[in-house]
């Protein structure tokens, strides 16, 4: 029976430094798409800082959403 080398601390470093870029790269997109939302839904911009501001988000970048 052969056994396998446990992970050394640089590579298991690695590994968790990678999650967490992911993570972060996930969690930017999904607070886009629901700033997104949000601004489409809103009646006028004092509206949409107040939803985004009470849903602890950033106002979508490039100011191209519309507001109904």
């Amino acid at each position: 029976m052969s056994l396998t080398s446990p992970m050394s601390s640089r590579q298991e470093h690695g590994r968790f430094d990678r999650a967490r870029a992911l993570e972060r790269s996930h969690d930017k997109i999904q607070h886009s798409r629901a700033a997104h939302v949000v601004a489409g839904h809103s009646v006028d911009e004092q509206d949409c800082a107040r939803l985004l501001a009470m849903l602890g988000l950033d106002a979508p970048a490039g100011g191209d959403h519309e507001l109904t």
